[in-house]
């Protein structure tokens, strides 16, 4: 339990939030070694079910009760969503590097903004919106540096469908993060949605699982271990302040997947990269200023 000046400090959700992000950046880089060894689904499979056992005992030990209802039912949407957007973003990654992978997907933090406000009546600032905008455009740039040769592979064109349609339902996922926080806590909801997600898949075993070897099952155990501290983390942080402020932080993601990229596959950074990632870097300061000058109102 934190004490309550830190847990009162009005930056903490921001710096969860960015923690929860590290985390589960270098998560990508163990799944991507996991999913190129034993294939997407098995690893994505086995990644939320390493997960659940990890977590379910914590939870249980301390306390943790069948939720009602209405709360079920937002850890079974937000479950099911999370099965199909970690499993085609996993795919997503043997397909492409992490980095520009991950730079795709910040299309996901644009749509949830207006997300928020269609389905949870926020009020978007123009400073979010400036924000979340600095960060698309740096990813144009990312993505334009490595697809603006106009030679697409086949590999490269089914990472980049699948990196879409995940970045599509991760913005759905905020969504319900956001209304999630509100009525369970941070390790209910991890609880629920690894297991909700484990279960979902499992319905596809008989055809697409295979049993990994020893590597590949170090690499998604260590996955489990970095999802569970990322997920509490976030959602920690998304109970405390508001997803316009949070959701711009996701592109700090990028300099971490470059930097795990870099190490785990020797993946390069190239100009665009750091071009874009400049303009990502300035769209999370401005978002993490904009919750200092609430504060000091």
């Amino acid at each position: 339990m934190l004490p309550s000046s830190i847990r009162d400090n009005p930056f903490m959700p921001v710096a969860s939030a960015l923690l929860g992000v590290a985390c589960l950046s270098l998560m990508d880089a163990y799944m991507k070694g996991g999913a190129l060894l034993a294939g997407a689904y098995s690893a994505t499979l086995l990644r939320s079910a390493f997960g659940t056992a990890i977590i379910l005992p914590v939870w249980l030990g301390l306390g943790g009760r069948w939720p009602r209802t209405a709360v079920l039912k937002l850890h079974m949407l937000r479950g099911s969503i999370s099965a199909f957007m970690a499993l085609s973003f996993f795919y997503a990654l043997t397909k492409l590097p992490i980095a520009e992978a991950i730079a795709i997907s910040f299309i996901a933090p644009l749509i949830a903004l207006y997300l928020a406000a269609i389905f949870l009546g926020e009020i978007i600032s123009r400073k979010a919106i400036i924000a979340s905008l600095l960060g698309l455009a740096g990813t144009g740039i990312i993505v334009g540096g490595k697809f603006g040769g106009g030679s697409y592979s086949d590999d490269t064109l089914l990472g980049l469908a699948a990196m879409l349609f995940s970045a599509l339902l991760y913005a759905c996922n905020f969504i319900v993060i956001r209304k999630q926080a509100l009525v369970s806590s941070p390790i209910e909801a991890t609880v629920f949605h690894s297991g909700v997600s484990a279960v979902i898949l499992c319905v596809l075993a008989p055809w697409f699982f295979n049993l990994p070897g020893t590597e590949a099952l170090a690499n998604i155990g260590a996955a489990a271990v970095l999802t569970i501290f990322g997920a509490l983390a976030i959602t920690w942080a998304y109970a405390r302040a508001e997803a316009q402020l949070l959701v711009p932080l996701e592109y700090s993601g990028f300099l971490w997947a470059a930097l795990f990229g870099w190490l785990f596959f020797e993946e390069a950074v190239t100009a665009p990269t750091i071009a874009g990632t400049a303009l990502i870097v300035l769209g999370c300061w401005i978002a993490a200023r904009k919750r200092t000058e609430q504060t000091a109102l």
